[in-house]
């Protein structure tokens, strides 16, 4: 036998001496009182590194467990469980079991120790459905969409009513200014901004001039007004 040959078949029953098999089992409880509660679960070590399924007594056995240091976790569709974490040494066959809390250190000096054969119980069940909500009138009024909608509708309602108290002046820059937004909104619907951008800088000009010819109006007339009091003042005297 070759001297390699006989390295390797020592380091495989060196391996094989130190190998330990993990034992264990499910206390059932209020949570998951019986296998058919929880379904077809496995025991992972590492996320699958070492893996033993669990039977329907409860129990669960994962050989030929290396030593070293591993996380314990239990790979359940229905049920959650705790980590725990297993120190395998290569002087005690007895593992050693402690809590472990997941993204703490692994080796962390608060570690409480477990008995063993590991002890499993279900904390909680998964749920992957949210239950239907009942229609609820409150809620829907609570919707920001709802709200704007109720206030665009309370607006359309209300406009006749306060264009009918409106000065006609104010009337009419009220149209065009309604004239202004529509055809904005429909060049900007066709795609044509530029349009759209000058029709809106059009008619602000529009609204300036406007403005500056009415001020300048009343300006006039209030001067030829003065000037008539003024005209009849020298005419008495």
């Amino acid at each position: 036998m070759r001297p390699s040959s006989l390295f390797t078949l020592l380091l495989g029953l060196t391996h094989t001496s130190f190998a330990v098999d993990l034992l264990g089992f499910v206390q059932w409880n209020d949570v998951c009182p019986s296998y058919e509660e929880l379904g077809a679960a496995t025991v992972l070590l590492d996320s699958g590194q070492y893996s033993g399924r669990v039977t329907r007594s409860g129990n669960f056995s994962i050989p030929d467990v290396s030593p070293g240091v591993y996380v314990l976790s239990v790979l359940s569709h229905d049920y959650t469980f705790d980590q725990l974490r297993v120190d395998i040494s290569d002087v005690s066959s007895i593992p050693e079991i402690k809590t472990y809390v997941f993204g703490t250190p692994l080796l962390s000096s608060s570690a409480v120790s477990l008995s063993y054969p590991v002890v499993l119980s279900p904390r909680s069940k998964n749920s992957y459905f949210k239950p239907h909500e009942s229609f609820s009138l409150l809620g829907m009024f609570q919707n920001p969409m709802m709200m704007l909608m109720l206030l665009t509708a309370g607006m359309m309602l209300a406009t006749p009513y306060i264009m009918k108290n409106m000065d006609p002046q104010s009337l009419e820059e009220f149209k065009n200014q309604q004239a202004k937004v529509a055809s904005v909104q429909s060049s900007m619907q066709d795609g044509d901004f530029k349009s759209g951008l000058s029709t809106l800088l059009t008619a602000d000009e529009k609204t300036r001039a406007s403005t500056s010819g009415a001020k300048s109006q009343s300006n006039n007339s209030g001067s030829t007004i003065q000037q008539r009091k003024g005209g009849k003042g020298g005419k008495r005297r």
